[in-house]
């Protein structure tokens, strides 16, 4: 079964510099971590801060998703956090 993603909300993590996010695996909640060597995969802003971290995953949140979705299918564990080298 995909991973389905209704809570929209995120937030920064300035101590481990990542983005946390949310989805379901049926009624099971798994979180999510988008790390800040994803960010520089998916952004060309170079300035990592929590505001340029949060515009780069909202404009790539459907991506993220697949990604996230992907990884969750290959292993069922309960959190992921998502690398530079997740997206291709």
């Amino acid at each position: 079964m995909a991973l389905s993603f209704p809570n929209l909300s995120r937030s920064y993590d300035p101590e481990r510099r990542r983005i946390r996010f949310w989805a379901h695996d049926s009624a099971m909640e798994i979180p999510l971590f988008l790390t800040e060597s994803a960010f520089h995969r998916l952004s060309s802003n170079p300035e990592c801060t929590e505001a340029t971290m949060l515009a780069a995953f909202d404009a790539n949140r459907d991506r993220i998703n697949a990604v996230a979705d992907r990884i969750h299918a290959f292993d069922r564990q309960g959190f992921h956090i998502l690398e530079a080298d997740d997206f291709p």
